[in-house]
């Protein structure tokens, strides 16, 4: 025979009549708001860390065309140009360089052809001539400022890329929102 108390614990445990299964509405709306809020927080940081990618590399590419430009006018006792390109052929001839641009020898040789910026990111020349060139001892004619940023006003990062009279390149992380 079963004692009492063994058959209260069995019924309290073999049953799970008048419990539910299911997740009630207010439990729901909670979750909502969490992801919501864990959301709004999220996206921003993620858009601006994708930013910051894209205007780091666009950076980093024209600092390693300046390189490049400086390295073969050593290597080749001739001047390099490095200039704003539409057709990766021909300098442009324009402060806008997020349509890409060249590595030229005087004869009009192409030794880098780079492709245009990323849609969103503009690249201008805000100090200095059209294009670059570097003697054959890797010295620059002149210094020259590029300003990389976003072309929305959504994030105030920016690459500013200083190039010196002697031909160094050197890049800054701004947050001035001063691009055009």
């Amino acid at each position: 025979m079963m004692s009492r108390t063994t058959a209260r614990a069995v019924s309290r445990t073999g049953s799970t009549r008048g419990r539910s299964a299911g997740v009630t509405l207010i439990e729901m709306m909670i979750a909502i708001i969490i992801l919501a809020v864990l959301l709004a927080i999220g996206v921003p940081a993620f858009r601006d860390a994708s930013l910051g990618s894209k205007l780091g590399s666009t950076a980093t590419n024209l600092v390693a065309s300046v390189q490049l430009a400086r390295s073969e006018a050593i290597k080749r006792n001739r001047t390099m140009t490095l200039c704003s390109s539409t057709d990766g052929a021909t300098c442009a001839g324009s402060d806008d360089w997020e349509t890409g641009w060249v590595v030229l020898d005087p004869d009009g040789v192409v030794f880098q052809a780079q492709e245009a910026a990323p849609r969103t990111i503009l690249v201008t020349q805000t100090a200095g001539p059209n294009s670059l060139s570097f003697q054959p001892i890797g010295i620059g004619a002149t210094a020259a400022t590029f300003r990389v940023c976003r072309d929305d006003p959504v994030g105030a990062q920016e690459r500013t890329v200083s190039l010196s009279a002697s031909g160094s390149p050197t890049v800054t992380i701004t947050y001035d929102r001063s691009c055009p």
